[in-house]
């Protein structure tokens, strides 16, 4: 079944980098997230926050950050003991993720990384008329092509 809606990309990155000192640097998270949108030709409707976490261990502590903008998100959590950084872009416009992916890669010096980019949305309508349409019209196709079979 086709989306109804379609909501955006949502990029999630889980990278590696030696270099942990820039995933303790609060002004340098605070600087991506204050150019990242820009870069990513999206429109920041607030400063970015960057918060120092101290966790129950220093594996658990490091830099949570989140910018907002008017097509979504940005965030970012730094795990520097672990040398780790998750990073979700989630936009209802659309972006180059390759770029977005590339520029993470370059900033942070990731020497390894995880992506996955998800077409974020949803199946059926909230207007009930509207869905059991398409349940039925859902349905009918199933049984045509059951019965082709």
């Amino acid at each position: 079944m086709k989306k109804v809606f379609e909501a955006g990309t949502h990029l999630v990155l889980d990278g590696f980098t030696s270099d942990t000192s820039l995933l303790q640097d609060l002004d340098r998270v605070r600087a991506f997230l204050d150019e990242y949108p820009d870069r990513m030709h999206m429109t920041k409707i607030m400063p970015p926050y960057v918060f120092r976490y101290q966790g129950d261990t220093s594996q658990e502590s490091g830099l949570s950050g989140i910018v907002i903008i008017a097509e979504s998100h940005i965030s970012i959590h730094t795990f520097p003991a672990k040398g780790y950084l998750s990073v979700d872009v989630f936009s209802c416009k659309p972006f180059d993720a390759e770029e977005a992916t590339q520029y993470l890669i370059e900033y942070f010096h990731l020497s390894d990384f995880q992506r996955q980019i998800l077409d974020r949305g949803v199946e059926y309508p909230k207007e009930l008329g509207e869905s059991i349409s398409m349940v039925y019209e859902d349905r009918l196709e199933n049984l045509e092509r059951m019965a082709s079979t």
